[in-house]
């Protein structure tokens, strides 16, 4: 039965969860997936997360296809060791998710009125998470924000939460104003203190930093990865012009260099 549904290619998911069972299996299956436990397998399902968002950024389809399957399969392997272990299944974690989805839109699924606006939904969402958190005996307002998130998003999340219980500067100036007394501090830790005072200034400033781009409606993440992106557009510029003389950036000079960024932003620029 199990080889049957092995190669049933219209099998669904029945057939994704038995290859996992068989790749787990202590007597029968793969020597590199027994030996896993969810601390060894969490970096990859980070992994294929930023992977999925790299696919999404680039419009490449058929490689989100290919991407989220990977994702899958990291919600399939977490399931497989909590059925091994006795926490959860497969089926279960299925099972609350979807109860969750149907309690946190009484407006789809209840009886609600769905005539509200976007900010009035945002509201009710948060009131149910507020009331979910106080039934997990999360009572602190920063209880629950994951400590194993990327740090910048954390940043987000945390201030976030501070702010819907008052804890927030009132307008952007404020922001610039400490942004500026920060990046004055981080000045005078690099003239007068050691690494560790360093780094704490500079982790000061990118969480500034964060707070004004939630002031300004901007994602952190989704501004650096935009940055990053330009970046990494102009520099293969710099290195293809480079090349066409002959060159590489490792032989040329800084001034070289800056002057065909230079020239590679004026263009993007007109052509915009």
């Amino acid at each position: 039965m199990g080889d049957d549904l092995i190669h049933d290619r219209n099998a669904g998911i029945e057939r994704l969860l038995e290859i996992m069972r068989r790749l787990r299996d202590p007597d029968t299956g793969c020597p590199w997936d027994i030996e896993q436990d969810f601390n060894s397998i969490a970096p990859y399902t980070i992994e294929e997360a930023y992977e999925v968002a790299d696919a999404i950024q680039r419009g490449n389809w058929a490689e989100l296809e290919n991407e989220l399957g990977d994702l899958l399969l990291q919600t399939v392997y977490h399931t497989a060791m909590g059925e091994e272990a006795g926490h959860f299944t497969f089926h279960s974690v299925v099972q609350a998710i979807s109860d969750k989805m149907v309690a946190r839109h009484p407006h789809v699924f209840g009886d609600e009125s769905r005539e509200k606006s976007a900010d009035q939904q945002t509201a009710d969402w948060e009131a149910i998470k507020a009331a979910e958190r106080a039934g997990k005996a999360q009572k602190g307002a920063l209880d629950g924000v994951a400590i194993g998130l990327p740090a910048l998003l954390r940043a987000v999340k945390l201030q976030k939460r501070a702010a819907r219980v008052g804890f927030d500067w009132p307008s952007t100036t404020q922001v610039l104003d400490k942004l500026r007394e920060e990046a004055a501090e981080l000045v005078e830790a690099q003239d007068t203190l050691g690494p560790d005072a360093i780094e704490d200034e500079f982790g000061d400033l990118l969480f500034v930093m964060a707070n004004l781009g939630r002031h300004l409606g901007v994602d952190p993440e989704a501004a650096l990865r935009r940055t990053n992106a330009k970046f990494t557009r102009r520099f293969e510029q710099v290195e293809a012009r480079l090349a066409d003389l002959g060159k590489t950036p490792a032989d040329s000079t800084l001034e070289e260099m800056d002057a065909l960024w230079d020239a590679i932003k004026a263009e993007e620029h007109a052509s915009a």
